[in-house]
């Protein structure tokens, strides 16, 4: 409705407007729902195979963005139809592919191994901002470690017991005196029987627990850098399916949570539980599924955003763009003053295949706009990357890639860039503050020039309304008994 008054108004008073329909290709969404569908029918989009998946992914785009599009023409609303874009139209994966290979020869996207946030459910890596962290009532077990010379234990608090399987290590602050004549000892791990040494690190918070906390480099971010910093081994014993791997020992096999619960009645008749309690902590979640995600140590596309930020941050300071209302801007500004490194791949098929190819003969890797015939360095053949980059990548570049670029073309020049941004304070982040960067990157200018951010509507139970989670109301519906009109305004 807003983004229909402005257009109508401006056209009205003499502009020269354009209101662009189109969609994005949303990923992780439609995995989601052709998952279930797929589980419906007893099958896995594994089973089917890629490209049957995709033929499926593809009628149902046209499906559903059938739908969407049908709405909004019962709407009335003021859009030129003849522009209408799709994030994987030919000219807009032109675009993509052409930002990779630019971000990529100049050093910013690289390809290494980090821990992720892995979804055992939609089987993929998401990005911090597509974790949701809910309050949860849970527990806290006090374990008990005894020292490898006999002298006694070591006691530890943990949320995540299971993990313990994997230790390492365990880790005491080294200012903490209750501790400091312990560092460069060893204790034992329970129900494995591997040793542990323990270390001094200041990442310890002294008043979590004990003030000792166990290190688990393969399966906690702040564990991983500690890991890195004290050179420990990294033992996964959470598989992708969110099940224990052969590290576990007799626990092999078993779902995550299921193991927490028979290992816990272990470690109370084996005497290594000292006591629990009533916990409330944050869960992180899946954004799409709600499963409970795993940190996982993996090998990822990442973008090394802090360059591209730093023109961003000054174009809101300076007032060239604008936030209405203004408080807004606060939360644009924490994101971009902390912004890390983002994961751009996802272990998924539907979305834009990223543009690399390996040489298994010699380890090659060839970044390229065309499908190169042989790798240039050895000659020997090439096998593409399964993996696809996050839908956020190519809708980041929606504001200059729909009109053309990178082709200087006439819509580019007359319509880029726009003035007014109408969006949710849900996808500031997801979505504004990725725009104006690659805006300025490649264009040298601001997308928009104001950011105005309207409410959400929500459903009875104050959740979001979300067409994954099935709670939307159809406007079809509403437009049949009400009328565009009323429906619309």
């Amino acid at each position: 409705t807003l983004h229909d008054i402005l257009v109508r108004w401006k056209r009205m008073s003499g502009y020269n407007t354009l209101w662009l329909p189109g969609m994005d290709h949303a990923s992780i969404a439609v995995h989601y729902v052709l998952d279930r569908q797929l589980e419906a029918r007893n099958l896995t989009r594994f089973a089917l195979g890629r490209e049957r998946f995709l033929d499926l992914a593809w009628k149902w785009k046209e499906e559903s963005g059938g739908i969407i599009l049908k709405q909004m023409r019962r709407l009335g609303v003021s859009c030129d139809w003849s522009r209408q874009r799709f994030t994987m139209d030919e000219g807009l994966s032109r675009a993509v592919t052409e930002v990779f290979v630019r971000l990529y020869e100049e050093g910013l996207i690289y390809r290494g191994e980090y821990i992720v946030n892995w979804c055992p459910r939609c089987k993929t890596a998401i990005s911090d901002l597509e974790v949701i962290y809910e309050p949860r009532r849970g527990k806290l077990w006090y374990l008990k470690y005894p020292l490898a010379n006999g002298g006694g234990f070591l006691s530890l608090a943990t949320t995540r017991p299971e993990t313990m399987l994997g230790d390492t290590a365990v880790a005491v602050h080294p200012e903490d005196e209750r501790y400091r004549h312990l560092v460069g000892k060893s204790v034992v791990l329970p129900v494995l029987h591997r040793e542990l040494p323990v270390i001094a690190d200041p990442f310890v918070d002294r008043t979590f627990g004990t003030g000792v906390v166990k290190v688990t480099p393969a399966h906690d971010p702040h564990d991983y850098q500690a890991g890195l910093r004290h050179a420990l081994p990294r033992i996964r014993v959470i598989d992708d399916d969110g099940k224990m791997t052969a590290e576990a020992g007799p626990y092999a096999g078993m779902d995550r949570f299921a193991c927490r619960e028979k290992l816990i009645e272990q470690l109370q008749a084996d005497g290594y539980l000292a006591k629990v309690e009533e916990y409330e902590h944050s869960v992180g979640q899946c954004d799409r599924c709600s499963t409970v995600v795993e940190p996982k140590i993996s090998i990822q596309w990442f973008l090394n955003v802090a360059p591209l930020a730093k023109p961003a941050i000054e174009a809101v300071e300076s007032g060239r763009i604008q936030f209405v209302p203004d408080s807004f801007k606060k939360r644009y500004f924490e994101w971009m003053y902390n912004i890390h490194d983002w994961c751009i791949s996802r272990q998924l098929w539907w979305g834009h295949r990223i543009p690399a190819w390996f040489c298994d003969v010699c380890g090659e890797i060839v970044v390229s706009r065309e499908t190169p015939p042989a790798c240039g360095k050895c000659g020997g053949p090439l096998r593409q990357e399964t993996d696809i980059l996050d839908t956020w990548f190519s809708s980041a570049l929606w504001p200059f890639s729909t009109l053309g670029w990178p082709d200087d073309t006439e819509d580019l020049r007359a319509f880029y860039p726009t003035d007014v941004l109408i969006t949710g304070p849900d996808i500031i982040f997801f979505w504004v503050a990725r725009m104006i960067m690659m805006g300025l990157k490649f264009t040298g200018r601001v997308p928009f020039s104001q950011v105005h951010i309207n409410g959400i509507v929500r459903d009875a139970g104050r959740k979001k309304m979300s067409k994954t989670r099935g709670n939307v109301i159809d406007p079809l519906e509403l437009l049949d008994e009400y009328g565009a009109d009323a429906v619309r305004f």
